[in-house]
């Protein structure tokens, strides 16, 4: 037999060591050194000793699972969920709350310092209860035919198998006593084999579900799926595909949340922060941190359905939101309406293209926010630029093109002055921020 050498392949020590942890990354895994490479350890915190075996192996470092552990660090706590390292949704729930911010500021600031040579704190951290925070989420639907049954949940780590999820202590209490009782209805439906997800989302005005079904449902599921509407309180929405998102029944009030003390009405499609509680903070801090005057002109980039937008309105001469989603921008117009704001434009167009031929871009703003996804906002940083505006704040789900962007401020002599680690998703290894950026003197918060 003709066998191939591959360069890139490195093979794998299954021999035992011992290390200690002596730091936490921002996936919450403990980080040991050993015969100078960095060796990355899925459930070990800083100054626990274990014995490890590694699983991968690269030139510059290494991943291993722990073998035997010999001692406990005072930050490691009990998950508060049954299903904790077998679902693949919260890894951290046995790191206390207190590691788990502080680990990601940490590298939130290193970033920073990395790639901008500026060194900056990201204290006062923009807290989230610990639990009962999620008021959305998505579960898969996967049916067993040898079991005749459904399993409903998150996948497993590294996995495309479900968990079959009874309880998630993260979704907020009126979300979560909705996951057996409605496991129980779907796999009471004729069409149980032909279900794809499930989605359950918290209004400010009650639950909702979105239930996504491969082929049309028969007049027996529908009957099912309105006593349980009925008797849980809960309103359904049916998605035969992505498109077609109707009402169960005729009739069910529109969801809404507040904000700032505005009412934004959605669809249960639209994108909406998971994390209510920090949103609320992280729009108020937005708003102090661009000083709102009534003669301020206010760029919104990637703007959603308004919802820094429309609180930024009420505050100043005119407010200018750019989105990329049709969907969203005709929320935010009809929110704009519906909340009598008439000093707000929103443009439907998209912002990884070439942006000055869009209408907005001839106009001239003096306050900027821009709230990009995880790919960043290099197509518009050098026309933010060219705005020269008094302040730009940078709300961001990604910490390594926040600093690529901040860059160009930078560059173009902008300060950054200040940067948050906002504790949007606890348990997780999201990292989400904010910064601030001036063109005159450093500003005192």
């Amino acid at each position: 037999m003709v066998q191939f050498y591959s360069p890139n392949r490195r093979s794998v020590n299954r021999g035992i060591i011992s290390v200690t942890a002596d730091n936490l990354d921002a996936q919450g895994q403990g980080i040991a050194r050993h015969q100078g490479k960095t060796i990355f350890i899925p459930g070990l915190l800083p100054n626990e000793q274990a014995q490890i075996q590694l699983t991968e192996e690269k030139r510059q470092f290494a991943k291993a699972k722990v073998v035997k552990r010999f001692s406990d660090s005072p930050h490691r706590v009990d998950p508060h969920c049954p299903h904790f390292k077998v679902c693949g949704g919260c890894q951290q729930q046995h790191v206390a709350t207190e590691l788990q911010v502080n680990t990601k500021a940490s590298v939130l600031e290193h970033l920073i310092q990395r790639e901008t040579g500026v060194s900056i704190s990201s204290h006062p951290i923009i807290h989230s209860p610990e639990y009962g925070y999620r008021r959305r989420a998505r579960l898969g639907l996967q049916y067993h035919a040898k079991q005749r049954t459904l399993s409903m949940g998150f996948r497993q780590s590294q996995t495309n198998d479900l968990v079959n999820i009874k309880r998630c202590p993260v979704m907020r209490p009126e979300l979560e006593q909705l996951l057996q009782p409605l496991h129980q209805c779907l796999n009471s439906l004729n069409a149980v084999k032909r279900l794809g997800h499930v989605e359950l989302v918290l209004a400010d005005n009650g639950p909702l579900i979105v239930l996504r079904h491969l082929d049309p449902l028969k007049r027996e599921d529908k009957e099912i799926l309105r006593t349980f509407s009925v008797q849980y309180h809960v309103a359904i929405y049916l998605l035969g595909d992505e498109k077609s998102l109707e009402p169960l029944m005729p009739g069910q009030p529109a969801p809404w949340y507040q904000v700032d003390g505005l009412k934004l009405v959605f669809s249960p499609q639209d994108f909406i922060q998971v994390n209510d509680e920090v949103n609320q903070q992280m729009v108020a801090q937005a708003l102090a941190w661009l000083d709102l005057q009534p003669t301020d002109r206010v760029l919104d980039l990637f703007c959603g359905m308004g919802n820094f937008t429309l609180p930024i309105a009420t505050k100043v001469q005119t407010v200018v939101g750019v989105e990329g989603v049709a969907a969203l921008v005709a929320s935010g117009q009809y929110n704009a309406q519906l909340n009598e704001l008439n000093n707000v434009n929103f443009f439907h167009e998209n912002l990884e293209s070439d942006i000055h031929q869009q209408p907005w871009a001839a106009q001239g703003f003096n306050k900027v926010l821009l709230d990009p996804a995880r790919a960043g906002a290099a197509g518009v940083m050098a026309h933010i630029v060219k705005l020269a505006p008094e302040k730009v704040v940078y709300v961001s789900c990604n910490p390594t093109t926040l600093a690529r962007d901040s860059k160009v401020l930078l560059e173009a002599g902008y300060h950054l002055v200040s940067v948050r680690m906002l504790d949007m998703f606890p348990h997780t290894g999201h990292l989400e921020s904010m910064a601030l950026f001036s063109s005159g003197p450093m500003d005192i918060e």
